[in-house]
């Protein structure tokens, strides 16, 4: 009996230090993400041209919206090329894409992924045509006419390879919608703005970012898993090549209005930082010895408990464990209030409206929902991918140190 106590001890402080750990680093970015708001930046002394890139799977309701988005934007209209990768989309739709002066590719792929349709789009593009920017959007994205002007005045400022804009939310009209919102607001606050802050690479977020282009062109064609934007992020990392956020250019993103997909979402979220960190872990002595802090900062990121487990955890705990000792539950409970009030910090105040208190009181539902997703590995698409990654552990090699423009032709 003795022996299962210390047992249930070891085990519960293992979980804490996991926990605790990862409410510390979420809280030191909240709290950095307060400071450093910097004013929009000078005009750029020349023009880049850009490749929008916007993969479209069976997104025939929202595809249109953002291809009209950005056709009406003010940068000069020879200076920017869209081209949509139209993948198990409707005829009609298609049809409907190619009225737009737009390059339609419309690929079949038995397996989609964004990664395929990113690919398809880099080897069909006319050899001819020289760029300097590309933009990726996803088909829900709508961007603001000024946002490839501001872009490019960004891109100067910055000095670097990859500039991420400011996703936000373009619907609330759910709970989990709005607390999708929430979430990507916070993520904005720790793992971009926060970063940026204290000196470290942002996050780059799946949409509305730019790349240099001959670097995208010679990466995105090493990519092979649908976390393609995590590949391109440790690639990144690994030639030390910064990313920068600018708060200010935004890019107004669609989030899923039910619960299920919600929480769908995150199951896959969660499976492609587990892929992330089995594949870029061994990195980390090397990144340490050489004082590569943003590779360091990014593995670690891998290696946090993600949120939803992690809230997950700390309200089981919470609530069992004073039925069994008491003094152990009031960790846990610090813990709690420590992420509640990181969270707290890192959430615009404009998300906090009057629906604010029935979804605080929905979101367990959620947590606990999406730990079910997760768990039930062999019942979704994404907990296939999980028990895919981890029959692959064994294989892992040991560790080394919108408006009217001439279409392209």
């Amino acid at each position: 009996m003795n022996q299962l106590w210390w047992v249930f001890q070891i085990m519960d402080w293992l979980l804490f230090a996991a926990v605790a750990f990862t409410s510390l680093y979420l809280l030191l970015f909240s709290a950095a993400s307060l400071f450093g708001r910097p004013a929009p930046v000078a005009r750029a002394k020349r023009m880049n041209r850009f490749i929008v890139l916007i993969p479209a799977y069976k997104q025939d309701k929202a595809i249109m919206q953002s291809v009209s988005s950005v056709l009406s934007q003010t940068y000069p209209q020879r200076m920017f090329d869209v081209v949509v990768i139209s993948d198990h989309e409707q005829e009609m739709t298609n049809m409907r894409l190619a009225q737009h002066p737009i390059t339609l590719l419309t690929p079949n792929f038995e397996k989609s992924s964004k990664a395929k349709s990113l690919q398809f789009a880099v080897l069909n593009l006319p050899q001819y045509k020289i760029y300097d920017v590309v933009l990726v959007l996803d088909a829900g994205n709508i961007i603001e006419p000024e946002f490839l002007e501001q872009m490019n005045d960004a891109f100067e400022a910055a000095g670097t390879k990859v500039v991420q804009a400011h996703r936000m939310s373009k619907n609330r009209d759910t709970s989990a919608a709005r607390l999708d919102a929430i979430f990507e607001e916070i993520n904005n606050s720790i793992f971009r703005r926060g970063h940026i802050v204290l000196g470290l690479s942002a996050a780059i977020n799946g949409s509305g970012m730019c790349y240099d282009f001959e670097w995208f062109k010679r990466h995105i064609m090493k990519v092979h898993t649908a976390g393609e934007d995590k590949e391109l992020e440790a690639m990144l990392m690994r030639e030390h090549v910064f990313v920068d956020y600018f708060d200010y250019i935004h890019v107004y993103d669609e989030k899923t209005r039910k619960t299920n997909d919600f929480n769908r979402q995150r199951t896959r979220w969660a499976s492609t930082q587990l892929h992330s960190l089995v594949n870029n872990i061994r990195f980390l002595p090397t990144a340490i010895l050489n004082r590569r802090y943003d590779q360091i900062d990014k593995i670690v990121q891998w290696l946090l408990v993600p949120r939803t487990i992690m809230m997950g955890i700390i309200v089981v705990m919470s609530v069992v464990l004073p039925f069994i000792y008491f003094s152990m539950a009031i960790k846990w409970w610090a813990t709690g209030a420590m992420v509640m009030f990181a969270f707290s910090l890192a959430t615009p105040d404009y998300l906090v409206d009057k629906n604010w208190d029935k979804d605080f009181l929905y979101a367990p539902l959620v947590i606990f929902g999406g730990l079910l997703s997760i768990g039930l590995v062999g019942k979704s698409e994404a907990g296939s991918r999980l028990k895919g990654i981890a029959d692959h552990l064994p294989k892992m090699p040991v560790p080394k140190t919108f408006a009217k423009k001439k279409k392209i032709t």
